[in-house]
């Protein structure tokens, strides 16, 4: 046999695999069509879920998920790959997860409102219950992103020569590499502050042999046969930054800044704003820690470090450090009292007795 009639073989029993494969009847649940999301969630309970999912015990506040369909990402998502919103995947994997509880923040809010303005216009029956004061707030905010990798034939030509000789040439442009990266952003909604951010990727490799073989004889449908789906490897990314995401916000601590978040910082420019601000955070030991019973309030006396300044102040909380160095703001020399940063236990005892 020459050449031309080994193609044609090969390329023959390609064809029947492929045609046999056709012809079989079609399931529901298959696995060759599932993603890294897959499974259902009614309230806390998860079924099907992928096994990999982290989970936690119990839910940490309300969710609402934005997607920016501004961003260069989602307009290529969309219109080059064809492939749908990335949220309906997004809320099935949160709630999945027990950390947060879902609400509704996207098309499904202008249902919500048609709802609550026919029972406005009395055409509901009595009863319906569509009042005010019923929807629940959403604490935070998870925002998704996706950085796309172009597909990558580097190297795969030389592989693909070494398993199969002469061959190679027609089959090293099938030899494509399929990479995701994606960042979800966690934003506590009364405040603003961004209290988590996590990345995540995940890679297909892909060997599109009939299309490389048959060139642009059968290539068309031949090709797209064995290209495996971008949005599985866009949602297999989701899934590994949900898993960081969750992670982390089980871990949370929160962050603090002296004197308080937004009001000026710690890192001063000379002459600014945020320089009067800095000055005004203080190193000092509390000294004195009376309660009043007539007033109800604790009497508090304070001595910066260097001896130069005290403070008196009353508050009703009572502030765990005495005799402890901290430290503190005081704002025109007036004391925060949701201030105090403990720095060493028991200074008073240890230096100045």
């Amino acid at each position: 046999m020459n050449r031309k009639t080994n193609l044609i073989l090969v390329a023959a029993c390609i064809l029947f695999f492929m045609t046999a494969g056709c012809m079989s009847s079609m399931s529901t649940g298959d696995s060759g069509a599932k993603t890294t999301a897959t499974g259902a969630a009614g309230g806390s309970t998860a079924q099907n879920a992928n096994q990999g999912l982290e989970r936690c015990t119990a839910s940490l506040g309300t969710l609402a998920i934005y997607e920016d369909k501004n961003e260069p990402w989602y307009h290529y998502l969309t219109r080059d790959l064809r492939l749908p919103s990335t949220v309906p995947v997004l809320r099935l994997l949160a709630q999945q997860s027990n950390c947060f509880v879902v609400v509704e923040r996207g098309k499904a809010m202008n249902q919500m409102m048609e709802e609550r303005a026919l029972m406005q216009s009395g055409e509901m029956r009595s009863g319906s219950n569509f009042g005010k004061g019923q929807m629940v707030a959403a604490d935070y905010t998870m925002t998704p992103s996706i950085t796309f990798s172009a597909r990558d034939t580097s190297g795969g030509r030389a592989v693909v020569g070494a398993l199969l000789g002469s061959v190679a040439g027609a089959v090293a442009g099938g030899f494509k590499t399929s990479d995701a990266s994606t960042m979800l952003t966690l934003i506590e909604n009364r405040s603003g502050v961004q209290l988590a951010a996590a990345e995540g990727s995940a890679r297909n490799t892909d060997f599109s042999l009939v299309g490389g073989m048959f060139g642009h004889h059968a290539g068309g449908a031949a090709g797209a046969y064995g290209r495996t789906p971008e949005g599985k490897v866009i949602i297999a990314a989701f899934t590994d930054s949900m898993n960081n995401m969750i992670r982390a916000v089980k871990s949370y601590k929160a962050q603090s800044v002296a004197g308080g978040l937004g009001t000026g910082g710690t890192m001063a420019v000379q002459g600014g704003a945020t320089a009067m601000a800095a000055s005004n955070v203080l190193e000092g030991v509390m000294t004195q820690r009376n309660y009043n019973a007539a007033s109800g309030v604790y009497d508090y006396v304070i001595i910066t470090k260097d001896g130069s300044r005290t403070f008196t102040f009353s508050s009703a909380q009572k502030i765990p450090y005495k005799n402890d160095l901290v430290q503190f703001y005081a704002p025109g020399g007036q004391v925060d009292v949701n201030s105090f940063k403990l720095i060493e236990k028991r200074y008073m005892q240890k230096y100045l007795q």
